[in-house]
């Protein structure tokens, strides 16, 4: 089940209905239990791995209040090792022992690996990531230990942010489920109106740009110059559309239900240096690293090392692979030398020129993560400037190349607007509004069905 699926518009309206139907203390089990349908709507058993690493996590909790010292210690480890292990085996196995056999080849030692075929559990990452920051969180004494079993449970669980987030901590969400929420009209509209946008920011934009890049980087040998220009420019803003789709959607349908999640996404593409980039786009997981891992390595104290090595374990995080690990070290470098120009000059280039430069680095970035492989990347980022090309692409798809210009044009419009979303704009305007955007929606819903991006990690 995804939420731009018929599925949804079948469940989402009857758990708010549940939900607020039903007296308080019944809620969070209502909520718990529609979180597993969900979940299971994928692969059922699956949500055995997710009950697992509740388990380990719940009774770690609370065994961390009661040891000191070296037990304490083991406890976290045995926390990281449970999750990690899950997260490595169904994840990252396949491409350790790919780099394994490399390694042995270089070495001519011959090692016999098994190939298993592994379906990865669909937003392991997210929610792994989330329920290690509840332990970890614990073991520093930022946040008690949850004694209820069942609410920890729909903490890592709760549907609107389970499969591609944002990825919550515990001292926001966790304190949520412990109130009573009304229904409360105004946060329901607002809720509803930012699921609407970004419906139609997945369904409308996101997924016409899709069949607009998917074809050239699908076989990227066979074009250049213009054609990879366009179809790059396309993918850049796919994946924020995309992305950013499913954070609204996730957002405004938690609010909804009465739950505040943290916003993932502040206009990143107007950032002003690859650092500012960092702070706008896919925050959850910026932040994420920079508590778990940045500061805990050392921080500003360890150096471009340890930028390095967080941007590096972040493009793992993103997948397994050459090209993630590149995209992740490309990355490492631009805000290391970002730093370093800030430390040796004192110039700064007006704000148009450095949001243009800015945009254009994360453009060769977005290269490295969608290419299929390194060899793939190589090629494209060296035709991207080889001349006009064959203008086919171009020619076979005009009205999609119009319509997905405009869509990019309306998310920057959109995006300038800031908070138009939540205008109080006349009800005429308010509900012509709605009926154009379902209109966009169920029209693109007929002819396009493309799962969301993040959904792979």
């Amino acid at each position: 089940m995804t939420f731009q699926s018929p599925q949804f518009f079948v469940f989402f309206p009857c758990v708010l209905f549940l939900y607020f139907a039903s007296p308080p203390r019944f809620r969070n089990a209502i909520l718990l239990v529609a979180s597993a349908v969900f979940y299971m709507a994928w692969r059922p058993e699956y949500i055995l791995l997710i009950l697992f690493l509740v388990t380990v996590d719940y009774f770690v909790a609370l065994g961390l209040v009661r040891a000191s010292g070296t037990r304490r210690k083991l406890l976290l480890g045995f926390s990281l090792c449970s999750n990690l292990g899950l997260l490595f085996f169904y994840k990252y196995f396949a491409f350790a022992a790919d780099v394994l056999r490399l390694f042995g080849g270089v070495l001519h030692v011959r090692l016999e690996l098994p190939a298993w075929e592994i379906l990865l559990p669909v937003g392991i990452s997210f929610h792994t990531f989330q329920a290690l920051s509840y332990t970890i969180d614990v073991y520093r004494g930022e946040t008690p230990p949850e004694r209820n079993y069942f609410r920890l449970a729909l903490y890592v669980l709760f549907f609107p942010q389970l499969v591609a987030g944002p990825i919550e901590r515990s001292s926001n969400l966790l304190p949520q489920f412990r109130g009573v929420h009304d229904f409360d009209d105004a946060a329901a509209a607002s809720g509803l109106r930012l699921a609407l946008w970004g419906l139609v920011k997945k369904v409308v934009i996101a997924d016409r740009l899709a069949v607009l890049a998917e074809p050239i980087y699908a076989d990227p040998t066979h074009y250049t110059g213009l054609a990879l220009l366009a179809a790059t420019y396309a993918f850049a803003f796919q994946i924020y559309a995309d992305f950013s789709a499913y954070s609204d959607i996730a957002v405004g349908v938690a609010r909804a239900l009465g739950f505040r999640l943290m916003n993932n996404f502040d206009r990143p593409y107007f950032a002003r240096s690859p650092i500012d980039f960092w702070r706008r786009w896919h925050i959850s997981l910026s932040t994420w690293f920079r508590d778990y891992v940045y500061v805990p390595l050392g921080g500003r104290q360890g150096g471009a090392g340890v930028v390095l090595l967080t941007f590096l374990l972040s493009g793992l995080w993103h997948g397994a692979g050459w090209t993630f690990l590149m995209w992740g070290a490309y990355h490492g470098i631009l805000v290391v030398l970002t730093r370093a120009a800030g430390r040796l000059t004192a110039w700064r280039p007006a704000p148009w020129l450095s949001g243009l430069l800015t945009f254009h680095l994360m453009l060769v970035g977005w290269v490295l993560f969608r290419a299929s492989t390194a060899s793939d990347a190589f090629y494209i980022l060296s035709h991207l400037t080889a001349g006009i090309g064959s203008l086919d692409p171009f020619l076979d798809r005009q009205l999609t190349w119009f319509l997905g210009g405009l869509g990019v044009l309306a998310l920057l419009v959109v995006d300038l607007a800031g908070s138009a979303l939540e205008v109080r704009w006349p009800a005429t305007l308010r509900w012509a509004g709605y009926v154009v955007g379902c209109l966009l929606v169920l029209n693109s819903r007929m002819a396009l069905d493309v799962s969301f991006i993040y959904f792979q990690f």
